[in-house]
């Protein structure tokens, strides 16, 4: 699978929002001056740009999201493996216990390579991130509960910002014109795996499983592969109408994928191993003389 891989780099400060950073701590955008907002506090802000914007939050690297990179490639009417070559590279950031995408900058100016002469050029399809510019995203995780918190903080806006400001406008009516409705159910749904107990045991994620992850959540077409290719449909229980729209949909598709990582990763009951399977595994065992220590995954 590495040949999917995309440029390794360490990571440095996103230039927008973040939606997928685990805890406020881990994103290096809040601080203890920054400015959080409740979903109905003013946000005066229009994503309107005036002839005087100089475009400046399209610079640097852009956090992926999975659904992000779902919603680029069909766009683009290329395959994962080929989008991820040409317009993502990895970060490793030691806040986060897996890798991280990002869009790669055009590396003459430093700008999203999207970016044209009008504006983004993918723009019904933008990631996440550009849509909440200029907020910022954090999830706290509650130790008590395990679970996350979900709060919107104000980006500085950069020299040469110029828009046309919305009097009266709430940072949830601003919201509400940005269409992120499903990028926050894809992204709730990913935060969860990446905010998991278990994902902090060394254990979890050997190198083997950091390429599951990894292929399973941005290299989509490459994961069909393996769902289709391996015995893997024959070990486990899938429901033949989700089989038959894994072959044709990405987010199907991508539903199992991460229905599969709390599997294979985090060790939940969320896939059941066929009766057949266990019956040939244990047979199999007896046959070879060795006592079975746990059932076939």
């Amino acid at each position: 699978m590495k040949d999917s891989l995309p440029t390794r780099l360490d990571c440095g400060p996103p230039s927008q929002g973040d939606p997928s950073t685990p805890t406020d701590e881990a994103n290096p955008r809040a601080s203890a001056e920054t400015k959080w907002l409740a979903a109905d506090d003013p946000f005066p802000f229009s994503s309107q740009p005036t002839p005087e914007c100089a475009r400046k939050c399209c610079r640097g690297a852009i956090r992926l999201t999975p659904y992000d990179v779902l919603r680029l490639k069909k766009r683009l009417a290329m395959r994962s493996g080929d989008f991820l070559r040409e317009y993502a590279q990895i970060c490793v950031d030691k806040q986060s216990p897996v890798p991280s995408l990002f869009l790669r900058p055009n590396s003459a100016t430093g700008v999203c390579q999207f970016l044209g002469e009008q504006g983004c050029t993918v723009y019904s399809d933008r990631p996440w991130a550009c849509r909440l510019y200029p907020l910022g995203f954090a999830v706290r995780k509650d130790p008590a509960s395990g679970q996350g918190e979900q709060r919107y903080f104000l980006l500085p806006q950069p020299e040469g910002c110029s828009t046309v400001e919305t009097p009266g406008q709430t940072a949830r009516q601003w919201l509400d014109t940005q269409e992120i409705e499903a990028c926050e159910r894809w992204g709730a749904q990913f935060k969860e795996l990446v905010l998991h107990e278990a994902m902090t045991r060394p254990e979890t994620l050997s190198p083997m499983k950091t390429e599951m992850w990894f292929t399973a959540c941005y290299d989509l077409d490459r994961f069909r592969e393996f769902v289709f290719g391996s015995t893997l449909l024959q070990r486990f229980e899938v429901d033949d109408d989700l089989v038959e729209e894994m072959r044709y949909d990405d987010e199907g598709l991508l539903r199992f994928a991460l229905q599969w990582l709390r599997f294979s990763l985090l060790g939940e009951p969320t896939m059941q191993v066929r009766t057949s399977a266990v019956e040939a595994y244990l047979a199999q065992a007896s046959k070879s003389g060795r006592q079975p220590t746990s059932q076939p995954e």
